[in-house]
């Protein structure tokens, strides 16, 4: 699974290493281009909350392996695309692709690990989301840089070969026995503990989104790194945000509120000092720092929330998290642009500190599941009757 959503990141996101090339061999601008991404992200936004009801009954598994071999085409697709609208035809392939697979892989740890090693296997689940970050989209620039932009889609198409093989080679079957409906999105949305799960998730993502897109350019303006220089300080931003998937990730089985207000404070404080720290290389990597490793347990610890609070919809609300978790990275670009436009570098940072703060306050405020009610005072004496009448019982059973 780790390698499915390694494949789907890199997938989504390897235009934003190749843009100047690709806007090059399909004549269009580089505003053009990066739309591809903007269509990806709407399209697996638009689709995931329906996925639950559309794929009713069938076993997950056959579903994960037919669209990672349906993601492959459409990097082929991709890879063969003579211009722009062809492009945006696999595009939506791809975002199709990605709303099934997120769904499923988003509910899919619980069905392959129990109790507390549910967070643990979502944290690998979804460490290819950071892993992918720090090495797919790299390595496919690299690629490209060596054999052009095509081949990188090659080499995806391939890989997404390989991932849906791993899967029905090492997954068991996934049958599910009660169909979803339409009507199970209202009843997961009125679940007091998923809102408030989804409204986080919107808020901090956004707020990354608003201020991690524009990191280049305020680093380049306040501490006037070299190219070179900015692509370190992402790696090491890229290797803690693994290193917070794992460290971090976990901890929300147990302590979910906690977890997710501490990570949360994180990326606002980071966004926070980012500008005051541009001064050094040293500051602004250990905010960098900071930033990765509290970002990398996002999808973790939300996700955990949204399904502690309503464990008995696991898809149906996970299919809303990821929903709003892709609507909410192409709000976060887009609203980041306008303020960096109009109101310049600090501004979006402080900018995207507020937005997560807003989360932050509904993390602190709110619960994954309800309190449990208060045992209601018992006299002594029948309490002590009814504790002997419980043990006569289980011994005689």
């Amino acid at each position: 699974m780790a390698l499915s959503t390694f494949t789907v990141v890199s997938s989504e996101m390897m235009p934003v290493g190749l843009l100047t090339p690709m806007a090059e061999t399909l004549s269009v601008s580089d505003g053009v281009t990066g739309l591809s991404l903007t269509i990806t992200g709407i399209v697996a936004a638009a689709v995931s909350p329906f996925v639950p009801a559309l794929i009713g009954l069938r076993d997950r598994r056959k579903v994960l392996v037919a669209f990672m071999i349906l993601l492959s085409l459409a990097n082929a697709l991709t890879a063969v695309a003579p211009g722009f609208p062809m492009l945006a035809s696999a595009r939506i392939i791809l975002g199709i692709s990605m709303g099934v697979i997120w769904v499923l892989a988003a509910g899919v740890g619980p069905r392959l690990a129990d109790g507390p090693r549910i967070a643990l296997a979502t944290a690998l689940i979804f460490s290819g989301v950071s892993i992918a970050s720090v090495i797919g989209v790299p390595l496919g620039t690299y690629l490209a840089a060596l054999l052009g932009w095509r081949a990188a889609f090659w080499a995806l198409a391939l890989l997404g070969v390989v991932a849906a093989a791993v899967l029905a080679v090492t997954l068991p079957a996934l049958p599910v026995h009660e169909r979803s409906r339409l009507g199970g999105i209202a009843g997961a949305l009125r679940n007091r503990g998923v809102a408030a799960g989804l409204a986080i998730t919107a808020l901090v993502v956004l707020g990354h989104f608003t201020g991690y897109t524009y990191v280049r350019p305020v680093l380049e303006a306040g501490a006037s790194m070299s190219a070179g220089l900015i692509a370190a300080c992402l790696l090491v931003y890229g290797l803690a945000g693994v290193a917070g998937t794992f460290t971090l990730g976990p901890l929300a089985g147990g302590r979910t509120k906690q977890t997710v207000a501490g990570v949360l404070a994180g990326v606002a404080l980071a966004a926070a000092l980012l500008p005051f720290a541009t001064a050094s290389a040293a500051t602004a990597l250990i905010v960098l720092m900071l930033w990765g490793v509290s970002y990398g347990a996002v999808s973790v610890s939300t996700q955990t929330w949204v399904r502690k609070a309503d464990p008995a919809r696991v898809e149906t609300s996970g299919a809303l998290w990821v929903c709003v978790f892709n609507a909410s990275i192409a709000l976060g670009a887009f609203a980041g642009g306008i303020v960096i436009d109009r109101a310049g570098h600090h501004a979006v940072m402080f900018t995207a500190a507020l937005i997560t703060l807003a989360g932050l306050i509904v993390a602190v405020t709110s619960r994954p599941q309800p309190r449990a009610p208060r045992p209601r005072h018992e006299d002594p004496v029948t309490a002590e009757g009814m504790r002997q009448t419980c043990d006569v019982g289980g011994r005689g059973a």
